[in-house]
């Protein structure tokens, strides 16, 4: 539990995709604005600046969802890659994310999150990825596994306790490997099989962190994941006591 309730800002595209954050959040004593396309208006007139979206908030965190719009990283979408694209969403991400980075404050980026991160720095995306997506089993939505390597000067496994390999779940279809990364952001952690990039962290910010994985999901990756959440909520107190949130 921390000290003192401190608010994040969690984007996602409707509220019961949310829910999983929101609840390992809410568990550790933070209070999660949760911010949806819809809220930030519908035509251009209408949007809110960002600094009315994230006033009073510490920290952001991007989660998993549908698909980012290839045409933001210049490409075309591909017709045969099944992609589920919220362009509201994207554009809402990123002009917080922008805001959250100009000002140094602490980035959780999860999944689509750490997709959206990438595209930010100037970075593109795989359109359509094998053996990486749920699948159906015995009529419910089920994630695959996968092993990664998280590497040793990583903050993320500073946080963590320890680097070295982990198992892991899965549930996207989109992703990146090397040839995609932005050259700004630090690879920290790969899948051991196909070299994708799972982990990704900015040189440039005091804390800015993405997972290809889903930590909040917490029966399906190691115990030790959880603490991710916890040292964002400090980071976020910190950031928001720094500033005089």
């Amino acid at each position: 539990m921390l000290c003192r309730m401190v608010t994040v800002l969690l984007t996602s595209a409707n509220p019961r995709n949310a829910r999983r954050y929101v609840e390992v959040l809410e568990l550790l004593g933070v209070e999660v604005r949760l911010s949806l396309p819809t809220d930030a208006g519908s035509r251009p007139a209408e949007v809110l600046p960002a600094e009315v979206l994230m006033e009073g908030v510490g920290g952001l965190l991007l989660p998993g969802g549908p698909d980012v719009d290839p045409l933001l990283y210049g490409s075309s979408p591909d017709p045969t890659a099944g992609l589920e694209i919220c362009r509201p969403l994207d554009d809402l991400d990123l002009r917080l994310l922008g805001y959250a980075l100009e000002r140094d404050m602490p980035v959780l980026a999860i999944c689509r999150g750490m997709q959206v991160l990438n595209v930010a720095f100037g970075g593109r995306l795989i359109q359509d990825l094998p053996n990486h997506r749920v699948e159906q089993r015995d009529g419910r939505w089920v994630s695959q596994r996968h092993q990664i390597f998280l590497s040793p000067g990583a903050k993320a496994a500073a946080i963590i306790g320890t680097a070295g390999f982990f198992r892991v779940n899965s549930r996207h279809h989109q992703g990146l490997r090397e040839a995609q990364k932005s050259p700004r952001l630090m690879a920290t952690a790969y899948d051991v099989e196909d070299g994708l990039v799972e982990g990704l962290e900015s040189p440039e910010h005091s804390w800015v962190i993405g997972l290809q994985c889903h930590p909040e999901r917490q029966d399906e990756v190691p115990r030790l994941f959880a603490n991710l959440f916890k040292a964002f909520g400090e980071r976020a107190e910190d950031h928001a006591a720094s500033r005089g949130a």
